[in-house]
């Protein structure tokens, strides 16, 4: 197939980029979830405490110059798209303009490194329902394959661990504490799909290419009700445990970008109590726009290219949880 009828789409979450944004974004999060209205507000303030800005957006504005520079340089002319789950660009304008553009076959790589029905399954989903919504002449939408033990992964977010690591003064590294961090979803969501393997398995290679052992795997930005178990333990007990004095890495393994989950739940709430704790903090960063990210996905595409089979997901594979997932966030 000639250059000219391929492209590449980012699929996202998408999130507000001004205060007038945050309510009807957060509307569209919730749209069909029995989550009440007072929790949607309060998740507001979260994004107020940033004037009605998530990152998330210019985050994959500088992801999608980056891998289309990425692609050029390795002679590969593929025109990068960019649409979103809950707010503008939207995904179903996003593959009309595709259209429009004459694009037949586009592979897509969706934000989320680790399998649940949030992370995985619902953006195949959306996928469904933007060519439906498209309808005749839609471009063949292929998903790339999951990307959590990928090496570009696994490295990206070492070298970010190990920028951390080297915020700490040299005689006490030794002795900090790294904790890898992940959104928290249902008991029930993790029972039946691969989140909690995959995220085990990358803690591990991380914490095993930084040369740190001793890591823990905890978790942040639940929600739901308090009778329904979700993943623990939560980072903000795990800092209460804490010796006041310690020193504390904490690595958001669970978020491929620095969006209002990472912002707000580590850098706002969790820095907080570490301060008041007594506790050194370093928060890595994600991996962002690291080069070796931006190559693994450039090597995803590639292997498409020459031929590797398509993704697919198993049928019975992260189903859709029988109530909310998650709280918005992005």
């Amino acid at each position: 197939m000639p250059d000219n009828d391929l492209a590449v789409l980012i699929l996202s979450f998408g999130g507000p980029e001004k205060h007038e944004d945050v309510i009807p974004f957060l509307e569209n999060v919730l749209r069909g979830r029995n989550v009440p209205r007072e929790r949607m507000l309060e998740v507001a303030e979260h994004y107020y405490h940033f004037d009605g800005r998530s990152p998330i957006n210019d985050q994959n504005r500088e992801l999608k110059a980056a891998l289309a520079e990425e692609l050029a340089r390795h002679g590969h002319n593929l025109p990068v798209y960019w649409g979103n789950r809950n707010w503008h660009p939207f995904l179903g304008d996003t593959v009309r303009q595709m259209q429009a553009d004459g694009i037949r076959r586009a592979l897509v790589y969706s934000t989320s490194a680790f399998g649940s029905y949030s992370g995985c399954r619902q953006y195949l989903e959306d996928l469904d329902r933007a060519l439906t919504a498209v309808g005749a002449g839609a471009p063949v939408l292929e998903k790339l394959r999951s990307f959590s033990d990928t090496p570009g992964f696994i490295e990206s977010v070492a070298a970010r661990v190990e920028a951390a690591y080297q915020q700490i003064p040299e005689d006490r590294r030794d002795a900090a504490t790294l904790l890898f961090t992940a959104h928290s979803v249902p008991l029930s969501m993790a029972e039946t799909s691969p989140y909690l393997r995959q995220l085990t398995e990358a803690c591990s290679r991380v914490a095993a290419a930084c040369g740190r052992s001793g890591w823990r795997l905890v978790y942040q930005s639940r929600s739901g009700p308090l009778s329904q178990p979700w993943l623990e333990p939560d980072i903000l007990e795990t800092l209460r445990s804490l010796p006041s004095g310690s020193d504390i890495v904490v690595s958001p393994i669970g978020f491929v970008s620095d969006h209002m989950e990472v912002l707000y739940d580590l850098d706002t709430e969790a820095r907080a109590v570490a301060s008041e704790l007594g506790l050194n903090l370093v928060r890595a960063g994600t991996p962002g726009v690291h080069p070796r990210f931006v190559a693994m996905l450039r090597e995803l595409i590639e292997e498409r290219l020459l031929g590797a089979p398509a993704f697919v997901c198993a049928a019975d594979c992260c189903p859709a949880p029988r109530r909310p997932a998650r709280a918005p966030g992005a």
